[in-house]
């Protein structure tokens, strides 16, 4: 497997976690991006490692419509929002 093979697996890993946990999580709940670092990292591995593509990944998802990102109950861009951040499935997703 390629460098970019491993980064497209890692992107597609991370994305289903993120939505396999909002979804289980359930309507109008949110999921902390840390979660999905330790879901998507195998062995308890270092997720803090991963918590910059997990907000890469969760903009990308933001961006296609699949979820929100909120910070303090207000919706943000995962990717310019200082401080903690929350996902949740977008409302056409609920």
């Amino acid at each position: 497997m390629s460098m970019t093979d491993e980064i497209k697996l890692n992107a597609e890993r991370i994305a289903a976690v993120i939505l396999d946990l909002c979804t289980k999580r359930g309507p109008d709940k949110t999921i902390c991006p840390s979660e999905v670092a330790r879901a998507a990292t195998e062995n308890g591995g270092n997720w803090r490692a991963h918590m910059d593509d997990i907000r890469r990944i969760g903009a990308q998802l933001m961006r296609a419509g699949c979820i929100e990102t909120t910070q303090r109950g207000v919706r943000v861009d995962p990717l310019t929002a200082k401080g903690p951040i929350r996902f949740r499935l977008a409302r056409e997703h609920r």
